[in-house]
């Protein structure tokens, strides 16, 4: 893979760590262990990703996540114990991608790992406080399931067409960014909106 692929490659996946972090883990460790992915040769510590008991405990945190994600409000506390291991996890997880021998560029794929992870993440669990508010209860599933379906196709398209599947992964960046705007400001119209039916006990 040339440089682009790999960056464009290690953006995508960082990214789709902050929704599915154990699931992207499992599917790089099961990528770099078949083959699918290259072996990180300057960074032999993140050969563990590969091994056997790294991929069958990141296939149990997916099969938790999975389940977690689709109950309302568990899936808001289940985020909000993974703020910082998610962005952590996807800045390790780009630099195993990028394998650069360079101090420069492994600097450079933590940062880019970590960002784009946290602002995926921030993205999600704003969304879900939104859609938990809401009144219709199957919400949260069909939100939950097309992060699902988005997570597994992106993270296909990244093996095969890696530079397409980071165009993706940019616009849904910018769409994560979108959405924290849009979740903020919801928030704030809702809490002024309490504090003016609230009655006024002073009298």
């Amino acid at each position: 893979m040339s440089a682009v692929q790999l960056i464009a490659m290690a953006s995508t996946v960082s990214f789709l760590a902050g929704w599915r972090f154990y699931f992207v883990t499992f599917a790089v460790g099961l990528g770099m262990r078949l083959g699918w992915l290259p072996m990180p040769d300057q960074l032999h510590a993140l050969d563990v990703l590969a091994n056997t008991w790294i991929i069958g405990i990141a296939a149990v945190g997916a099969v938790a996540e999975f389940f977690a994600d689709k109950i309302p409000w568990l899936d808001s506390a289940w985020d909000a114990v993974h703020t910082f291991v998610r962005p952590i996890g996807g800045a390790l997880l780009s630099m195993a991608i990028i394998n650069g021998g360079d101090p420069a560029w492994q600097v450079g794929s933590l940062l880019l790992g970590g960002s784009s992870a946290l602002l995926a993440h921030v993205g999600k669990s704003g969304t879900r406080t939104l859609v938990n508010v809401s009144p219709e209860p199957y919400s949260n599933i069909a939100v939950s399931t097309v992060e699902d379906l988005t997570t597994g196709g992106l993270l296909a398209l990244a093996i095969k067409f890696p530079i397409a599947a980071g165009a993706i992964a940019v616009v849904l960046l910018l769409l994560s960014l979108s959405l924290v705007i849009a979740a903020r400001r919801a928030l704030r119209f809702v809490s002024k909106k309490i504090g003016r039916t609230r009655p006024n006990r002073s009298r």
